[in-house]
Parts: structure tokens; C-alpha cells; sequence
């Protein structure tokens, strides 16, 4: 699933008038780079929310027949829902004959070059629920991982100095690790999800409107959530404002 319905405030002027999914990065669309590089991955069943200016990323997929890809819709436009609320609202398109055991979510707005085969056997090898893809960087918000066992263990936003769950603070037995937007996910925790959204919706347009990462740090008990580290070998970027375009691009115009 490729989360496209984000309004992009960030990248104002280009997000008055468009979605922020078809911003370009080295004159391609960055939701068709990232179409691209989950179908290098062997996946064929892509869904795609939409809310900001969805009709255009639409037209866009039609326009370019899917990329060959079996693409659907999950439509937002009455309310954007945010990742969690988003991704479980999605959840009828995403286990359409129960064929999705294991689910990949990408950003729309996360430039990578990593082969994401090598991520979902990661995720295959350890049988975890969540894999969370993370690296070594500058960031005001971290996620903290157990030494011992590898697994989630916390939650901090150091520029306010607030944690997640109650009681957690880091210490020398948890390593941070930035989350960049990526993650794959077993179709188990649906049932987790939905009992979520019923009690803890994070957001004030309600139950169904909710972000997926308080979601795993309030299930840290219920499910076995690990990282992947972003190999040496590759790169990553976040799109999602002008100066940090501005950085992807200058790295496209190396590549090429």
C-alpha cells in the first residue's frame, strides 16, 4: 500500500493545485518511482489512498495503465484518515481473497533506492508482525529498540521531550533508530487495529482518523515489531519539503 493521500503542506506552491504524490524528482512523478521500485520487488498488487487532489492521481495511474500493475483505489476524499485509520480502512482492497499474508506500506513522499526484496526477507526470516525500516540519522523524533531482543521498545520526540508508552525512557539497554516510512506488516494484526481505532484514535476527527506508529507503541506487547537497517550500500531521502526535494534531486542529477 502506498500512502499518497497526505495534503503536503510543505511543499506549497506545487500542492495548491496538486497532490503532493506527483511532485518530480529527476522529471518523474516520485509515486511512479516508488511504484517502480516495489514492482522490482515482484509485487503486483499495489492499493493507493488518495484525498488531496485525488482525481489527478487517478488520472495519472489510468493515464499510464496501472504501470502494468494490478492498482486500486482506496478513496479518502470525505475524510483523510491518516496512516492507521488509513491503512485499516484499506484492509477490504489489501486481503481481497485473503491472499495478502504480508502487507508492504510505503510513503508516497520516501525516495529509496533500497531493493525492498531484501527487506521482506528480513521480515519473512524473523516472523516478526511489523518491520520497521530505520536508519542512522538527525532526527527530533525516535523510535528505540531493545538490545537484547531487537524489538520495539519506546518512543521519543526529543525537541519536547516526550515518550511513548507511558513510564518508557531510554537508557543504555535501547538503541534510536529514526523510522523512514517504510515498513511491512502481517495480516494479523488487523484484529489489533480495529480494536485500536474503537478506544485510542489519536486524532480529533476521531476513531477512524489515527496514525499507525502510536498504534504499534500501544500494542508493544501484543505484537513482535523489529527494525531493518538501511544497508550502507543505499540511500533515502524524504521528499516531502522543498529543501529536502531539493537535496533528492541533487542526488537524481548525480545518478544520471
Amino acid at each position: 500500500m502506498i500512502f499518497a493521500a497526505g495534503i503536503g503542506s510543505r511543499l506549497k506552491p506545487f500542492t495548491l493545485a496538486h497532490p503532493k504524490a506527483l511532485v518530480k524528482v529527476g522529471g518523474i512523478p516520485i509515486l511512479q518511482r516508488v511504484i517502480m521500485n516495489i514492482a522490482h520487488a515482484g509485487i503486483k498488487d499495489i492499493v493507493v489512498n488518495v484525498h488531496h487532489f485525488a482525481p489527478q492521481i487517478v488520472d495519472f495511474l489510468k493515464e499510464h495503465d496501472n504501470f502494468g500493475l494490478n492498482i486500486s483505489i482506496s478513496d479518502e476524499s470525505g475524510c483523510l484518515l491518516d496512516t492507521g485509520g488509513g491503512f485499516l480502512a484499506a484492509e477490504p482492497l489489501l486481503r481481497q481473497g485473503d491472499r495478502a499474508e504480508q502487507i508492504l506500506l510505503h510513503n508516497a513522499d520516501i525516495l529509496t533506492d533500497l531493493p525492498l526484496d531484501r527487506m521482506i526477507d528480513r521480515h519473512n526470516a524473523t516472523g516478526a508482525d511489523v518491520t520497521l525500516l530505520c536508519s542512522r540519522r538527525n532526527s527530533s523524533r525516535t523510535l528505540y529498540f531493545n538490545n537484547a531482543d531487537g524489538k520495539l521498545a519506546g518512543w521519543e520526540n526529543i525537541s519536547r521531550g516526550e515518550y511513548r508508552p507511558d513510564g518508557f525512557r531510554p537508557d543504555m539497554n535501547v538503541d534510536p533508530s529514526p523510522f523512514d516510512g517504510v515498513h511491512i506488516v502481517s495480516s494479523r494484526i488487523f484484529p489489533y487495529l480495529r480494536q485500536y481505532s474503537l478506544h485510542a484514535g489519536d486524532n480529533p476527527g476521531g476513531k477512524d482518523v489515527f496514525s499507525i506508529i502510536p498504534f504499534y507503541l500501544a500494542n508493544l506487547n501484543n505484537l513482535d515489531i523489529r527494525r531493518y537497517m538501511l544497508p550502507d550500500d543505499c540511500h533515502w531521502f524524504d521528499v516531502g519539503s522543498a529543501d529536502k526535494l531539493a537535496v533528492a534531486e541533487e542526488f537524481i542529477a548525480t545518478k544520471l
